[in-house]
């Protein structure tokens, strides 16, 4: 029974990656021919590219990425499945994260990078991808329902 709840929402990874894959598909079809394209002027713009380190390209070339990744999947994984008590906010939180993760690992095995094309042209920020917003929302979500536990605790 444990094993069950703690498993209940991987159906939210399961769609983090279908839809950072399906993203990535379709953007890297689109701009076969041209590596930057305006979606909302000023605001948002796709331009493809390769990055082959963790965020903001740190680590780029590292060999040993794909099994940092992996071991971190794998530890947030052993805590899903040992605590099946924990509430439904911060597991759907590590299940968006494991969900993230697994996007960007398909990548760096399958091409030996990372398919980035989101930029925000009103900021200077990374590029970015699906996985990378699944992963960032999930961190959030986590922080939100560690807090929010924390506090009810305090105050019984």
């Amino acid at each position: 029974m444990q094993l069950k709840r703690g498993c209940r929402l991987w159906w939210v990874a399961a769609l983090a990656v279908a839809i950072d894959r399906i993203c990535k598909v379709a953007v890297t079809r689109a701009m076969a021919l041209s590596p930057a394209r305006t979606v909302l002027p000023g605001v948002l713009s796709w331009a493809y590219t390769q990055n082959r380190g963790v965020a903001f390209g740190l680590l780029s070339g590292a060999a040993v990425l794909p099994l940092l990744t992996l071991a971190l999947i794998v530890l947030l994984l052993v805590y899903l499945l040992r605590r099946p008590k924990a509430g439904a906010a911060l597991r759907t939180g590590l299940w968006l994260i494991v969900g993230g993760g697994l996007g960007n690992l398909y990548d760096r095995l399958a091409y030996g990078y990372v398919i980035d094309f989101i930029r925000l042209d009103f900021i200077n920020f990374a590029i970015f991808n699906p996985a990378d917003v699944f992963v960032c929302a999930g961190a959030v979500l986590v922080a939100i329902a560690v807090l929010l536990e924390d506090r009810r605790k305090a105050h019984g």
